[in-house]
């Protein structure tokens, strides 16, 4: 039996229209939300949605509203043609390519708009990105009627703000974290890293030895905060191209900073290296 083609959309109502016929098929669809030049982070939460739903929509837009004017939402790396190739060997059923007429028609002045859980980490920095990212992620969900949606967790924070979104707005709307897929040396895989020159991307391992390190020295038993983050800053400030925007130990589940660590908490970190900025994080149990 051939393999039927993957299916390219690109009209929110389309998207809308197809979405609700095959849920009169009781179909479940899972959607895997990205913004494209995919690598194998993203195809891992593929294979998860792909085992627990019948159907796999996955989504590519550049969302200009999570970008502030002075980041890199131009330089953005995209390959469309290269992703649809990729989507359709994961076994994507659906790809979702709207333009950004489809998300924001004229007159759109509607956002959503998370409080606490988005005014720390990536939030300070970036005052205006998960506004963004929750305004999109819920045009999504409604779009493509999804019963399960699949996000990395290195973007913890951005995964557990979505999941208070669906608890708070009562989105009928299953959340599943895929684990972080790193490269073989442990950089944790972004599409940014193609930012990253040859000393560059030596010197972004920082991040990983880093958590190494802080995890290490939790396992002897060293619960206070401050120590743990002394010596995480000690050692990224031997690389010289390093500059950290934060690093924090925080709740696992509110994200609120610790001064002892007495419960699962999140070692979280976003560091430039070079002009580029790189986020980690790892679980502290």
């Amino acid at each position: 039996m051939q393999k039927k083609s993957i299916k390219v959309i690109q009209k929110a109502q389309e998207m809308h229209d197809w979405a609700k016929a095959q849920i009169k098929q009781r179909a479940r669809i899972a959607l895997v939300p990205t913004m494209g030049y995919l690598h194998e982070g993203h195809l891992s939460l593929v294979a998860i949605a792909r085992a627990n739903a019948d159907l796999v929509i996955a989504s590519i837009f550049i969302n200009p509203t999570q970008f502030s004017p002075n980041e890199d939402f131009a330089q953005y790396p995209r390959d469309l043609k290269g992703d649809l190739q990729k989507l359709e060997v994961a076994g994507v059923d659906v790809v979702f390519t709207p333009n950004e007429g489809e998300m924001y028609p004229p007159g759109f002045a509607t956002y959503i708009v998370p409080t606490d859980l988005a005014n720390v980490l990536c939030g300070i920095s970036r005052p205006h990105h998960f506004r963004g990212v929750c305004t999109i992620v819920h045009l999504l969900f409604r779009m493509t009627k999804a019963h399960v949606a699949v996000f990395g967790e290195k973007d913890y924070q951005q995964l557990t703000i979505i999941r208070r979104m669906v608890c708070d707005l009562w989105l009928d709307v299953e959340i599943i974290g895929g684990p972080t897929v790193r490269e073989v040396d442990g950089l944790a895989k972004s599409s940014r890293n193609t930012y990253l020159s040859a000393d560059e991307r030596l010197d972004a391992l920082i991040l990983f030895k880093t958590l190494n390190q802080i995890e290490a020295t939790f396992k002897t038993g060293e619960r206070r905060v401050e120590k743990l983050l002394e010596q995480a800053r000690k050692n990224i400030s031997t690389v010289a191209s390093a500059r950290i925007d934060y690093i924090e130990i925080v709740s696992a589940d509110d994200l609120v900073k610790l001064n002892i660590i007495d419960r699962k908490a999140i070692c979280a970190m976003a560091v430039f290296i070079g002009k580029t900025r790189l986020i980690d994080n790892r679980a502290l149990v």
